[in-house]
């Protein structure tokens, strides 16, 4: 019997103590919801892509917005021509990005042309 309240009389005071204890685990900053990074990342993109100026080179742009989603690379009439993907918004809900979600850059021998919706994009033609 002494043993058992002694037992108890050491136990009670720790489990009070513990009960209000939380454990928070930063993970580096990195956010675990998977649609708030995304959203995030396209909010980001828009902001960025909003400032751009017609003619600013394509190594600039890399710079600022990074790897792209999608990248193309084709030539018309001895022209060089890159078009670089950024996702800018969601509108399918399957986590996956695709063309119709971004803002496209078109570079013409690494110069800006012109952006505009990615779903939109048609490629350049011979004339």
């Amino acid at each position: 019997m002494k043993k058992s309240l002694l037992a108890l009389l050491v136990a009670a005071p720790l489990t009070l103590s513990l009960s209000g204890c939380v454990i928070s685990v930063n993970d580096d900053g990195v956010e675990s919801g998977f649609g708030s990074s995304h959203e995030d990342r396209s909010y980001k993109n828009r902001k960025k892509i909003d400032n751009v100026q017609l003619s600013a080179s394509i190594v600039d742009m890399q710079e600022k917005l990074g790897v792209a989603d999608f990248s193309e690379v084709y030539s018309v009439n001895d022209k060089t021509v890159r078009v670089l993907y950024y996702r800018t918004q969601r509108k399918h809900k399957d986590g996956i990005t695709s063309k119709d979600e971004c803002t496209y850059l078109e570079f013409v021998n690494g110069e800006l042309v012109q952006t505009g919706n990615g779903g939109e994009y048609r490629k350049m033609t011979a004339n």
